[in-house]
């Protein structure tokens, strides 16, 4: 393995040749050794193996970050461990029905938002599964009468369905009803992009205008093809399919080095709520201030490592880390070093008392409302206050 690894310029690159080897293995298997090859898509088979190595090329380099690849080990060590298997398998079903499927943390910012992401996500789902299915042979349709027809999926008969039946309509037409999709998508996130003055002011041209560009030029041209053969008799026909194809070789090189590439990413997310989940009087991190539970133990020490390995580990003089405190009192912590108070003093959940007299509030903790004497306040405005009769 260390020679043929040696054979590369990096792992990058064998990693790449691995790829693009099984994407081939994978053509000759599903279509018999090239008997069932579709000629007419060979321009996307090139163009999807060039977008492979791209994507295996950046997340190669995604991966390689510490915090990534921290993250990364971590969920792999999770994921195996036999005794975590009920809560993980509670966790990914659930992180990938309510992000993945529903995609349920968009619509909480907003009803527009949700449904324009969830168009252009599931129609790319859609789009690229049937496009890559069919490019690269993995699946087919056989026609077994002339009124029947089987879908062979990696070279194995599977469902039979009629040659003008529903079902059938809608298979023919998954393409359309995808490109659809990220049609509606894409419009409404446009239309978003162009007039919404807030989102103007922090958008950028080649990151949130580009892609969705592109992804409208690749859907257009391609309903404008099923137009073409459908109602026109195939007029210009073979000039659009030549523009759609250079559209989609055009998305496929952008794919992996712009904004879409969070696509493919995405579903990998589902790790992190099962690896940083926290169960309470298992694995729940205390603060080594006030005691109260915080985070989790496994997160806390990925910070700590992570940041450690940045030469950012923030370690306190008593050999504690920043991290090993909650939000509140590392802000409570904060506040006093710079105002050279080595320790509170007084009431620790009561405002900070400075040594001008300032005083500050508790940092998120409980407030002890009798430092500002307010009980006493009360109870002498009860006193004077008139009885009335």
């Amino acid at each position: 393995m260390y020679k043929f690894e040696k054979s590369f310029y990096s792992k990058t690159s064998m990693y790449s040749f691995v790829v693009v080897l099984l994407l081939f293995f994978s053509m000759w298997y599903s279509t018999s050794k090239f008997v069932h090859i579709d000629m007419a898509l060979l321009g996307y088979a090139i163009s999807s193996a060039v977008f492979a190595i791209g994507l295996t090329i950046r997340v190669s380099f995604w991966m390689w970050r510490k915090a990534t690849n921290r993250v990364a080990k971590r969920s792999v060590d999770n994921l195996f461990n036999k005794e975590r298997l009920k809560r993980n398998s509670k966790a990914l079903i659930k992180t990938l029905i309510d992000n993945i499927i529903l995609q349920k943390f968009i619509f909480q910012r907003g009803i527009y938002r949700g449904i324009q992401h969830f168009m252009i996500s599931w129609g790319c789902i859609i789009s690229f599964a049937i496009t890559f299915g069919l490019t690269f042979g993995w699946m087919r349709f056989d026609l077994i009468d002339p009124e029947t027809y089987q879908i062979i999926v990696f070279d194995m008969p599977t469902i039979t369905m009629a040659a003008h039946g529903l079902f059938a309509e809608i298979v023919y037409n998954g393409l359309n009803i995808g490109a659809i999709m990220v049609l509606i998508g894409a419009g409404m996130a446009l239309y978003r992009r162009i007039t919404d003055y807030d989102v103007k002011v922090t958008q950028r041209f080649e990151f949130d205008i580009l892609p969705l560009i592109i992804l409208l030029s690749v859907t257009v041209t391609g309903l404008i093809l099923t137009i073409m053969y459908t109602f026109l008799d195939g007029w210009m026909h073979h000039y659009m399919s030549l523009i759609h194809q250079v559209t989609v070789i055009i998305m496929l090189m952008y794919f992996p080095f712009g904004k879409l590439f969070h696509v493919p990413i995405r579903p990998l997310a589902t790790a992190v709520p099962m690896s940083y989940q926290e169960v309470v009087k298992v694995d729940t991190k205390s603060c080594k201030s006030c005691g109260q539970p915080y985070s989790n133990d496994d997160q806390i020490a990925d910070v700590q490592a992570i940041l450690k390995s940045q030469n950012f580990d923030l370690q306190l003089a008593d050999g504690t880390y920043l991290s090993d405190y909650c939000t509140g009192c590392r802000r409570r912590m904060r506040a006093l070093k710079q105002m050279n108070l080595e320790a509170p003093q007084g009431n620790p959940y009561g405002p900070v008392s400075t040594n001008n007299g300032i005083h500050i509030s508790g940092f998120s903790k409980k407030r002890s409302e009798e430092f500002y004497g307010l009980d006493q306040d009360s109870k002498e405005e009860k006193i004077d206050e008139p009885v009335s009769r």
